[in-house]
């Protein structure tokens, strides 16, 4: 009997293990990926579109920026900056953004607002699930496609100060790096100074391309009291003062003749109205990205900014620096962000970047020809073709200008087109496994209910 009564056991066990697998396996559906093993290279990168037998062109567009600053702010809200608060709150960064030269966005975060996968979001421009939460304590190195391997693969020399997660995420890919831990939630003055105190001697410097910041005193601030603490303001005007180094920094070092710099200031999520993240509130989705540089002309007084996807950063910084696109972004460059370049090298960056979206579509779509970002692509590149025919001719008519803006207008829509198809492509649920998984966990309870009723054994009064 007892026998019988293990098997039974283990029977059922088994029942409920594979019925909870099938439930996860169709809750956590399978990443977009390509189906290349390697990364990609700038030799993989596309010809320049050509109409007729003329070779086509491998010519790649200057790289826009020579140094790249990144100051992510963990868990700067978009009001913080961009809403009514912001003069009060970051009164450089907020002049900066109205009158200096720069480009201002709401970036949104796709859920789970939590550090790591909005780590790896920003540096693959892929969208991470929420099996990433689970590693989020404990995050192994990033081996897929990434911003942060192409930079270090083109002989870019980063150093990072910050939350040490980037350290695990990217180890070996950093020249210098101080990482600081989340865990001390109730520090958020040493774990933000730790950072800042290798600032004024890096800045000095020339020997880096690449310097990453990763505050995150504010973060643990909201954790402790919320949005609106005392301990708020505070903090963030310490962040401006801090930007406002940053930026005088380069702007003394601003050569003439040489590239510009790019000086990036971000979020990898917002903050919740108790202070918390993790879930799809606005506060918690919606952070800011205001991108300063002298590549930008100034403009008139601009607040807050149109809204672009917080993958989108990906592929603007590749772009920007000379880099292949990341195979797994899902991301579109940043159009405002070209906006200074030559009308040939617009329509080539969208180029890049249409090709790499459409080869993505193609791994993760059975039928991504009949995709409409896929044909509206196809679409533009031939009419890309025809415009670069009349382009190399000597043409320079009015007819090529607006030919020119109606491919650019093109681009900008299968870009958009793909990129929306691909994120709802990570964001399906196999219905039929989770449905499956259910039904087979229940009738594993009910069976063990079942048996436990009646394999009870009776006691008889007396």
């Amino acid at each position: 009997m007892k026998v019988r009564s293990s098997v039974f056991a283990s029977f059922i066990l088994i029942f409920e293990v594979v019925g909870i697998a099938l439930f996860l396996r169709g809750f956590f559906p399978v990443p977009v990926k390509s189906s290349f093993s390697s990364k990609s290279s700038l030799s993989d990168q596309p010809k320049e579109p050509l109409a007729g037998s003329a070779p086509n062109s491998s010519r790649l567009p200057q790289p826009l920026f020579k140094r790249v600053v990144i100051m992510l702010v963990d868990a700067l809200r978009e009001d913080f900056v961009l809403g009514p608060s912001g003069r009060m709150y970051m009164p450089y960064t907020r002049h900066l953004v109205e009158k200096g030269s720069s480009q201002s966005f709401v970036a949104k975060a796709r859920p789970p607002t939590v550090t790591m996968p909005r780590i790896k979001a920003l540096t693959t421009g892929s969208i991470p699930g929420f099996i990433d939460v689970v590693m989020n304590l404990n995050s192994p190195a990033l081996l897929e496609d990434n911003l942060i391997w192409q930079a270090k693969t083109a002989g870019k020399r980063i150093v990072f100060y910050g939350d040490d997660t980037w350290v695990r995420l990217f180890p070996k890919h950093f020249m210098e790096y101080d990482g600081t831990t989340s865990f001390f939630v109730s520090d958020y003055t040493e774990v933000d100074n730790n950072v800042t105190r290798h600032l004024d001697s890096t800045l000095k410097r020339d020997d880096w391309d690449m310097l990453i910041l990763h505050y995150l005193g504010l973060d643990h601030i909201g954790h402790i009291s919320g949005p609106h603490s005392s301990l708020i303001q505070p903090k963030l005007l310490e962040m401006d003062d801090i930007l406002k180094k940053i930026h005088s920094a380069l702007v003394s070092k601003e050569a003439e003749g040489s590239l510009p710099y790019l000086l990036v200031l971000c979020g990898d999520h917002g903050m919740s109205e108790t202070g918390s993240h993790g879930g799809s509130s606005e506060p918690e989705v919606n952070t800011p990205l205001v991108l300063i540089s002298p590549a930008f002309k100034r403009k008139g007084k601009q607040q807050r900014g149109p809204v672009v996807e917080q993958v989108d950063l990906t592929p603007t910084l590749a772009l920007g620096l000379g880099l292949p696109i990341s195979q797994n972004s899902v991301g579109r460059v940043i159009p405002g962000v070209l906006e200074e370049t030559s009308l040939r090298d617009q329509l080539r960056f969208l180029h890049l970047n249409g090709h790499q979206l459409s080869c993505l579509l193609k791994d993760s779509v059975a039928d991504y020809e009949k995709d409409p970002g896929f044909e509206q692509f196809r679409v533009a590149e031939k009419a890309h073709g025809n415009w670069m025919k009349l382009y190399l001719e000597g043409n320079t008519s009015e007819v090529l200008t607006n030919m020119g803006k109606k491919v650019l207008k093109q681009y900008l829509e299968a870009l958009a087109a793909m990129s929306s198809a691909l994120s709802k492509q990570l964001g399906k649920y196999d219905m039929y496994s989770m449905v499956a998984g259910m039904n087979w966990w229940i009738i594993a309870v009910l069976w063990q209910s079942t048996a436990h009723f009646l394999l009870k054994p009776s006691h008889s009064d007396g």
